[in-house]
């Protein structure tokens, strides 16, 4: 299954991409890939990455084809 992976802040500058497509096999969740793709990128922080799928933040479940998810770097209060 294809999945549209969105790159924010930092994470997109670590990345050295701000999008990629990724064929996925099907049963993926939403941890498995973030673990994947902070393995992958070596993202500082893990804990501090916030994920959407479908711009939906609290998705925790499999993703399903044509899904779009972000990775969103912390956010900062003020």
């Amino acid at each position: 299954m294809k999945v549209t992976i969105k790159y924010f802040g930092m994470i997109s500058e670590t990345a050295g991409k701000s999008e990629e497509i990724l064929d996925l096999e099907a049963g993926v969740s939403v941890q498995d890939l973030k673990d994947l793709q902070v393995q992958k990128y070596k993202i500082a922080d893990p804990e501090a990455v916030q994920i959407a799928v479908n711009q939906d933040l609290n998705s925790n479940s499999e993703l399903k084809e044509g899904d779009e998810v972000a990775f969103l770097p912390p956010f900062a209060g003020g």
